[in-house]
């Protein structure tokens, strides 16, 4: 008799090669409707097979190693795909790392940290987590969200929201700093700030009552979840051009494109997030959160710096005055839920209301 175990592991097995074969198959192609359904249908798959095996990953390696993993690994796939459109050219590419990393910023920031602290605190009546680890990730995502993405408005070495050749490198260099110092302090000197902790604030170090998988089911999962990204972000790229056409055929702002694919890319992330929340683990959570929207800026623009070699247009890294004002009430706003290491659904739909306000600019800018 199989069982439902042995089910759910030929199903996250089969699920990650089935995407990536799809993807090789349809790449590059025009896809008729009845493909961009199925592959839609794929794509969703393969999220949750990228989660499944980010969360047996992480159980090998604990936190918040096991955080870390499914956030770079994302990062660097979608840092990949910023890259390849940018060197495909067009008008669009000059703003794409910019709208790219500002969407990924305000999905984590507001709408994953945000639906986290609803659950948990819903579930458990109030969410806990470490103040000193959470607020030391916010405080970086702040400062890089700054130079990278605010900076470049005020700047005059170059017309526009540009930054010049050394100011480029400087940010890029920055950043590099920045995320490996904290990455550091996450896995090395100050590990304990990011682990979860009980209502009576100790640190769970180890879940007693699950057993560790071993060494080589990690590996295999780490590969799995590896092709299942792949395939998800391939498919999104794949279906961009049938969402762009949808939300076209509407009358929408093309920035609303830049969402859709964001979410898309980050939804194995926000899936991972909120198990986590309802198993009363917000400081995963919320490592989930910010250190994607940390590595999304960390490892984007040193890429997006290099590839600004070889590309001929200009590339755009400054905010429009509305999202600047959007970003800063969200830094305000995620540093006083922060502070007391404990949250109520009340700052969980702050956070929210803020996403809701960013989606309808990006709708209704």
């Amino acid at each position: 008799m199989i069982t439902r175990r042995a089910l759910t592991r030929a199903r996250t097995t089969a699920v990650p090669v089935l995407a990536v074969v799809l993807l090789a198959l349809t790449w590059g192609r025009s896809l008729p409707t009845v493909v961009v359904v199925v592959l839609c249908g794929v794509l969703a798959a393969a999220v949750l097979a990228a989660v499944h095996h980010a969360e047996v990953v992480a159980h090998r390696v604990g936190e918040p190693f096991g955080s870390l993993v499914l956030a770079v690994a994302v990062t660097v796939i979608e840092v990949a795909l910023i890259v390849t459109l940018m060197l495909d050219g067009g008008a669009k590419s000059a703003t794409l790392a910019r709208d790219t990393v500002f969407a990924a910023v305000m999905i984590t920031c507001n709408g994953v940290l945000g639906m986290s602290l609803l659950v948990a605190s819903l579930r458990h009546r109030t969410a806990v987590f470490n103040a000193e680890g959470t607020g030391a990730a916010l405080a970086t995502v702040a400062t890089l969200a700054t130079l990278s993405l605010v900076l470049p408005a005020f700047t005059t070495s170059e017309p526009g929201a540009q930054f010049s050749g050394v100011q480029l490198t400087f940010a890029a260099l920055s950043s590099l700093i920045l995320y490996g110092l904290f990455v550091t302090t996450q896995t090395v000197r100050h590990r304990d700030y990011f682990l979860p902790v009980t209502r009576q604030g100790e640190v769970i170090t180890f879940e007693a009552h699950a057993q560790r998988p071993s060494a080589r089911t990690a590996w295999i999962s780490l590969a799995l979840l590896l092709l299942a990204l792949v395939g998800v972000i391939g498919i999104a790229k794949g279906v961009s051009p049938a969402i762009e056409t949808g939300v076209q055929a509407a009358g929408l702002h093309h920035a609303v494109v830049g969402v859709i694919i964001a979410m898309l890319v980050l939804l194995p992330e926000t899936i991972a997030a909120l198990r986590a929340a309802r198993r009363d683990r917000v400081q995963t959570s919320l490592n989930l959160a910010l250190g994607s929207a940390m590595a999304s800026i960390g490892l984007t623009i040193p890429a997006v710096a290099l590839a600004s070699v070889w590309l001929s247009g200009p590339l755009v890294l400054g905010l429009g005055p509305a999202h600047m004002l959007l970003l800063l009430l969200t830094v305000v706003v995620a540093s006083l839920t922060v502070a007391p290491g404990r949250a109520t659904p009340l700052q969980g739909g702050v956070h929210l209301v803020i996403f809701a306000a960013y989606l309808e600019l990006a709708i209704n800018p």
